[in-house]
């Protein structure tokens, strides 16, 4: 069998929870690195896509899709051989390979909503903002109920999570990453992953090492196989090491860990719980450490403590700072913040630790690299032990503060040239500049998963909220620039959460009113008008308390729009009025014509004819007192369309020459265009159809006949 691919991280790597999707990681399958000795479990997992299901032999379709289970430790090479399976199973399942990690970097899972959502954009549909977990994944089971898809979910933290996500369709097949097993789901049966034999270690450790170093003394390379017990990632970090020093032998490597076992206490890295407080570990019973081993005894963090020391004391310290990188993605400026170094230097750094075995690249135009999963609890004790939490602050500090300003620069090159953004933008260091705004826009998208939990964190950590607040401030812009409001609705509506969750902890009601505006605007969109009547009232309350007018009276004009969209005209009407008196009183005429017209419009759709044509009137006089001509020719023209509606065809038509003439003055050719047409339908009802073929031919003759056919329709 060729050898096939190998994974050294596989853990508790990038995932995302709250607002964001949970992505799948770019980049997992190279042809450096190799998979070997698995060709027994590869065997096994094709041989279970065949095995009779219980439902099959009870006679039954089966209802669901096929469940299959790699289960392993993290560095063990679970998501490699989950990879390499799929892989070989890509002409069974056309519809594609969708896959999803539902474990973030602390160590907790992912809601199942945000996993459906990402799977959701990887099939091209759209999701509303805001929408329920389980909405969210019912849309998910009706995308792929006429699909024939392979879903890959990666690093599982429970047998609930996968249900969640299972499809209703057996033309599809889930493979599951996880520890230990899926308690719960029937019919699975876990392929489990332990060390490498022997063998195929020391194969690994010469593809990494360079050729010839483990064959030049290949007793003490099994030794170190034995050593590392067969983990794929120790292996990995033990080779990195000698492929740094190809002066040193693999006896000198033994040497050195042996020396450093003695020398240097090895403390427990804290482990990732659930809900009810278990460790992972202790739950995954099948594939705990033997009898009489402890956490501590775990090749991975004994092989990356070592790695760490063997490293001088400034590389140890960025190494350290990693696992503060959100998703666990690292470039030369995420890099370059952390340490508080130059970017180049920090590029050149990340260069090392590749080659260490610390770092695995990802492809694309820009480099950038992935802390693997595995290795980063190893990470986090390391820090806990070596590093002040002052000074992991600073560090989490000046990352947000860099993304800050790339993100000012993202956004600024959406802006036209000599714009003053793009004047400031000119300002910048050149490694804070994008060549344009494709390049931008492509960096924001990668970057994307990684940036909002970078959000999320600095929010829940709560000890630096001015600058979470520029952050989220900045990312909604550079969102909205380049992806516009519409499309970027899901991730904005997050983003408008975590705003409201520091202004109500900080007491900021301006902007806890502003969040909430935003959010009840997105619950309005997707047809939630009740959930966004609700946070109109609660951002009338937060204005109110801080004294912000303007806000004010958005929410109730916003308040009055919602009643509207629920056909109760009678609280429609109130609100209007309420936040016309309210523009009233700071003497907004403009803001106060609008107004007369929508209070107007309501009173119109409730029946209420000669309401309606006071509000008119009203706004007909402030628009005359403002000298707005062609606003007054338009409340002219909806004055006639309620007298139409209320049995005054000969009134309508005056108002509709009067609105004409208007028009004219106002050099409005389109408005003169859609009055003329009015015109003609009012003409038609009153039986003068030359007249109105007359109406019709002007209109015509302003605007063209395609266009003109395209207002009589609106009409």
């Amino acid at each position: 069998m060729t050898d096939q691919v190998v994974d050294t991280g596989g853990a508790s790597g990038a995932g995302v929870s709250g607002a964001a999707p949970a992505r799948a990681r770019r980049g997992r399958v190279t042809g450096e690195d190799v998979l070997l000795g698995r060709e027994r479990e590869l065997a096994s997992l094709h041989e279970d896509i065949g095995r009779t299901g219980l439902d099959t032999l009870a006679g039954q379709t089966p209802p669901r899709a096929r469940v299959l289970l790699v289960a392993g430790r993290p560095g063990s090479g679970r998501t490699a051989l989950a990879e390499t399976f799929a892989a070989a199973l890509t002409e069974r399942y056309p519809d594609g390979l969708l896959r999803v990690r539902l474990t973030d970097p602390a160590g907790a899972p992912v809601p199942a909503g945000e996993a459906a959502r990402s799977l959701l954009a990887d099939l091209g549909e759209q999701t509303p903002a805001g929408a329920a977990d389980d909405l969210l994944t019912e849309q998910l089971r009706t995308a792929l109920a006429t699909r024939r898809v392979l879903l890959l979910l990666d690093d599982a933290h429970d047998a609930e999570q996968v249900d969640e996500l299972l499809p209703d369709n057996p033309a599809c097949l889930l493979l599951a990453v996880a520890t230990g097993p899926l308690t719960g789901l029937s019919d699975v049966r876990p392929c489990t992953l332990g060390g490498l034999e022997r063998q195929a270690a020391v194969r690994l450790v010469e593809r990494y090492a360079g050729p010839g170093r483990a064959a030049a003394d290949p007793h003490a390379a099994e030794r170190l196989a034995e050593e590392c017990r067969g983990q794929p990632a120790a292996l990995v970090l033990a080779a990195g090491w000698l492929a740094t020093r190809p002066e040193s032998t693999v006896a000198d490597l033994l040497a050195r860990l042996e020396a450093h076992r003695a020398a240097v206490p090895r403390p427990l890295p804290e482990p990732a719980t659930d809900e009810a407080g278990e460790t992972r570990e202790e739950a995954a019973q099948d594939t705990a450490p033997p009898r009489g081993k402890t956490a501590t005894d775990l090749p991975v963090d004994r092989l990356l403590r070592f790695s760490h020391d063997q490293l001088p004391s400034a590389d140890q310290r960025l190494l350290r700072l990693l696992h503060l990188a959100p998703e666990g993605l690292v470039d030369a400026h995420t890099a370059s913040a952390l340490a508080g170094c130059s970017v180049q230097h920090a590029a050149g750094r990340l260069e090392h630790f590749v080659r260490h075995g610390l770092l695995r690249p990802l492809p694309g135009p820009r480099e950038a690299y992935e802390v693997p999963g595995c290795l980063v609890p190893g990470l986090r004790a390391l820090a806990r032990d070596r590093d002040r939490p002052a000074e992991l602050q600073l560090a989490r500090a000046r990352m947000l503060e860099r993304t800050v300003r790339l993100l000012h620069s993202c956004r600024a090159t959406s802006e036209p040239l000599g714009s003053p953004a793009r004047q400031r933008l000119a300002g910048l260091p050149t490694t804070l500049r994008f060549p344009g705004p494709e390049a931008a826009a492509e960096w924001l998208d990668e970057r994307l998963p990684a940036l909002l939990a970078a959000a999320r964190l600095a929010v829940a950590e709560g000890d630096f909220d001015t600058l979470a607040r520029r952050y989220v401030a900045a990312l909604v812009r550079a969102l909205v620039a380049h992806r516009g409001t519409e499309a970027a609705a899901p991730e904005l509506y997050g983003l408008h959460r975590l705003v409201l969750d520091v202004a109500r902890r900080r007491g900021l009601h301006r902007e806890q009113a502003a969040a909430l505006l935003n959010l009840a605007d997105l619950d309005a969109r997707t047809g939630r008008t009740k959930e966004a009547l609700a946070r109109y009232r609660a951002a009338l309350d937060a204005a109110r308390a801080g004294r912000d007018p303007h806000a004010a009276g958005r929410a109730m004009e916003s308040l009055a729009g919602a009643h509207q969209e629920l056909g109760d005209w009678a609280r429609a009407a109130d609100w209007y009025g309420r936040a016309l008196a309210h523009r009233l009183v700071r003497a907004e005429d403009g803001e106060a014509a609008r107004l007369y017209g929508k209070l107007a419009a309501v009173h119109a759709y409730a029946g209420r004819y000669g309401d309606a044509r006071r509000n008119w009137g009203s706004a007909i006089a402030v628009h005359k007192r403002r000298g707005d001509v062609a606003g007054q020719a338009r409340a002219l023209s909806e004055l006639a369309r309620v007298q139409e509606y209320a049995g005054r065809p000969e009134e309508a038509l005056r108002t509709c020459r009067e609105a004409v003439a208007l028009a004219e003055r106002a050099g409005d050719d389109r408005l003169r265009a859609a009055l003329h047409v009015r015109l003609a339908d009012t003409l038609d009802r009153l039986g003068d159809p030359a007249s109105a073929r007359h109406h019709r031919g002007l209109a015509a003759r302003l605007l063209g006949p395609g266009e003109a056919a395209v207002l009589r329709a609106g009409a």
